[in-house]
């Protein structure tokens, strides 16, 4: 999707302000509500946007660790990752989960509330999930760069 001067203004302002209301949002990008409506539309149906929703902190939910989990299967046939990706997307603990190249088949990003959650985390959820046979695990220190998004650069987008 190619995307003009006023696009890039829009998701830019959504980025900031993801509750801005649509007349506000036009008035930002140069726009009528109509017109800033339309195109608001098409981002969201061509899935530029991918929703809207609230970011909430981890900490303040009481989950103060954030793991970094590695994983290898048994093996990468189709019906092993589709089995595995079907079990993972059921465990609550679990923020993002990618399908690697390398030497693990998927990256975990977890979060708990402490070394004894994780214990339990490893046990009910990690460690019986389908053609699991190894798992590394790395705790978080700090959180240095947690963006939501890429951001919005005219220069760069």
């Amino acid at each position: 999707m190619e995307f003009d001067a006023i696009d890039r203004a829009m998701l830019k302002r959504l980025q900031e302000e993801g509750r801005i209301s649509n007349a506000n949002l036009a008035e930002a990008v140069g726009l009528s509500p109509s017109a800033c409506s339309r195109r608001l539309d098409l981002l969201e149906k061509s899935g530029v946007i991918r929703g809207y929703h609230a970011r909430l902190s981890d900490k303040a939910l009481g989950y103060g660790m954030t793991a970094i989990v590695h994983i290898s299967l048994s093996g990468q046939f189709a019906r092993t990752l589709s089995e595995f990706e079907k079990a993972v997307k059921l465990c609550p603990n679990v923020l993002s989960c990618y399908l690697m190249s390398g030497e693990y088949d998927y990256v975990l990003r977890v979060a708990v509330k402490d070394l004894q959650d994780y214990e339990r985390l490893h046990r009910d959820w990690l460690s019986a999930l389908p053609h699991v046979v190894r798992i590394n695990s790395s705790f978080a220190l700090r959180d240095v760069i947690d963006r939501p998004n890429i951001g919005i650069d005219a220069e760069h987008f």
